[in-house]
């Protein structure tokens, strides 16, 4: 194949010659049209460091049709982020056409925040690659979200070696994954109303029948006398089991849909919690908590009190802790609740390759509902630690301020 070379100049042609500004310009047309046919192979790009030659390896006729039949864009990009070589795809996804694409600077293509965040990826570019999901921006000022994926390219004996991105639309899956997530708070919706439905038929069916059933069973014990001896005993010793049953319904109610968050909000719920917590366990709990100034919202408040019982819930079955420490405080413009316990941990990369529990996935899909992050950080033998971080409401933050 024949080598041909066309100089790539970022700057602009002197104004007073039209002549010979007509000339380059038909120069770099028919260069354009000679990268986007595969005629030309080689091109030398001027730069800060001197003009550099640059081998395209899409000039092969097999490399290139399969390049341009894929449905995501590519990208080669010179050490200096000029664009060597972009499909039909990318030129759809910036809706720019191709010769205005090739030869131009990929950075206008992103935001600045985004450009600081990719930029050290591209210096530290290797073979082995690395993946970033950012905001492409279209000539048009639309937006798209997109998955890059950065790997170095041969270098072909050049000094600088070219890189190759491939970049994904992720419109798609991002719209699956914000469907996903209303599915999960409806479920989540659904099943708190399911609770409250539940702990309001214990409290007013249930709990009644067993005070009822107790009264009834002291009647007893007080009507037989000393000489009933085994008699009265049983007698007594039911009433003490009907006593034990109804607090544990009780427990149950409260845990399911407790009154007293709707009542005192969520620093009382927390430190009942914790209290009936220690008292059931006798693990020790330290819960050191904000005066909250304003009430969160109720969806924020029965999250964090739900992540708690859900920690709680994991140190009692697994952890073996001595002793747990909750805090609750304001971080800025965030809510901060962490909980730490002194047990034997867990391994937690096993956990997140697929083998985590549902209470864990529970608790990030309870932050999450709220606007918020959660955080596990676990060692074996050195305890676990979960920290949730919620963002506040402007008039709540305003009232804490």
């Amino acid at each position: 194949m024949k080598t041909t070379r066309h100089k790539i100049s970022g700057r602009p042609a002197p104004s007073r010659e039209l002549a010979e500004l007509r000339v380059r310009l038909a120069d770099t047309e028919e260069m354009l049209r000679a990268i986007r046919t595969g005629e030309v192979d080689t091109v030398v790009v001027a730069g800060k460091q001197g003009p550099q030659v640059f081998t395209l390896q899409g000039a092969e006729h097999a490399y290139r049709v399969l390049i341009e039949s894929m449905n995501e864009g590519a990208v080669t990009l010179t050490v200096d982020k000029t664009i060597l070589y972009a499909n039909q795809c990318f030129a759809k996804m910036v809706k720019c056409p191709l010769e205005q694409v090739t030869g131009g600077s990929f950075r206008r293509f992103i935001s600045a925040e985004d450009r600081a965040v990719l930029r050290p990826l591209i210096k530290r570019a290797n073979k082995s690659g690395s993946k970033i999901q950012i905001l492409l921006k279209a000539s048009d000022g639309s937006q798209m979200p997109v998955q890059i994926s950065i790997r170095l390219l041969a270098k072909n004996g050049f000094k600088h070696a070219p890189v190759g991105l491939v970049v994904t639309d992720m419109t798609e899956a991002r719209r699956n994954e914000e469907m996903l997530r209303a599915l999960t708070h409806r479920v989540v919706q659904v099943q708190e109303a399911e609770r409250g439905r539940v702990a309001l038929e214990l409290h007013d069916d249930i709990t009644q029948l067993l005070c009822a059933v107790l009264f009834r069973s002291q009647a007893l014990a007080d009507k037989l006398s000393a000489r009933d001896g085994p008699a009265k005993k049983e007698a007594i010793k039911l009433r003490e089991m009907l006593g034990q049953a109804t607090k544990e319904v009780e427990r149950i109610s409260r845990n399911l849909r407790p009154s007293i968050l709707d009542q005192l909000g969520l620093v009382a719920v927390l430190r009942d919690a914790s209290t009936e917590f220690a008292h059931r366990t006798g693990v020790l709990v330290k819960l050191a908590c904000v005066q909250l100034i304003a009430r969160l919202p109720a969806d924020t408040e029965l999250a964090l009190y739900r992540i708690l019982q859900e920690a709680l819930k994991n140190v009692e079955k697994h952890a073996r802790a001595r002793q747990v420490t909750v805090h609750l405080t304001q971080r800025g413009a965030f809510i901060q609740l962490a909980i730490h316990d002194d047990g034997i941990g867990f391994d937690h990369l096993a956990r997140r390759k697929g083998k985590s529990g549902l209470g864990l996935l529970g608790m990030r899909e309870r932050a999450t509902y709220v606007g918020g992050t959660l955080k596990i950080k676990s060692v074996r033998r050195a305890g676990t630690e979960i920290e949730v971080l919620i963002p506040l409401l402007p008039i709540a933050t305003a009232a804490n301020s």
